[in-house]
């Protein structure tokens, strides 16, 4: 659908975009919400982080709270980002609610104050909160473009059936390329 509606299908640069981590956290690591293949995401998450850094590329690191006694309760440490890409002094936490990042947040603010259309995107979960943020930068006139293996997802039951996480995965990825972004392999295929 991209190419039927004209649309560019080169990935963003580091240099002429904006990072967005979302849901690097602890939630994802240990416990009834791991992600098979987190590690390997994460790995890959903090070379393209260390990469943005060294571009000066503005890093925007996006947060899912679920409040108090949740595994996604951001004042605990299961709630917390992962020690490997937490944020440093001024580089923003977004705190969100919902899977799109930019509904009820100031994730546009920070987007727009950085003067970039082009985005790239890595996070937890593939299907879910990177799926929706993609679509949602895609709605607002943003130009997404998804980093495949800083992603990461779960194995989930549909129609009787267990999808594993690959599956899950690559679905949420097809379905990212088909309109709402670029979707690259991996973070080596961001050129700086």
């Amino acid at each position: 659908m991209r190419r039927l509606n004209g649309l560019d299908d080169t990935p963003a640069r580091l240099s002429d975009a904006t990072l967005v981590l979302i849901d690097y956290q602890n939630t994802y690591t240990t416990g009834v919400m791991e992600l098979d293949g987190w590690q390997a995401a994460l790995d890959a998450a903090a070379r393209l982080l260390a990469r943005a850094r060294q571009a000066g590329t503005k890093v925007v690191h996006v947060v899912n709270d679920g409040g108090e006694g949740t595994p996604y309760d951001i004042r605990a440490e299961i709630g917390a980002i992962h020690p490997s890409v937490a944020p440093v002094d001024g580089e923003p936490v977004v705190v969100k609610q919902f899977p799109n990042a930019f509904l009820g947040t100031d994730l546009d603010r920070h987007v727009d104050a950085a003067g970039r259309n082009d985005l790239v995107i890595a996070g937890f979960m593939t299907h879910m909160c990177v799926a929706f943020t993609a679509q949602g930068a895609f709605l607002r006139g943003n130009r997404p473009t998804v980093v495949a293996d800083a992603c990461a997802t779960r194995s989930l039951p549909v129609t009787g059936v267990e999808l594993d996480a690959g599956q899950v995965h690559h679905s949420a990825l097809a379905t990212i390329a088909d309109l709402y972004g670029v979707v690259v392999p991996s973070e080596k295929d961001i050129v700086g």
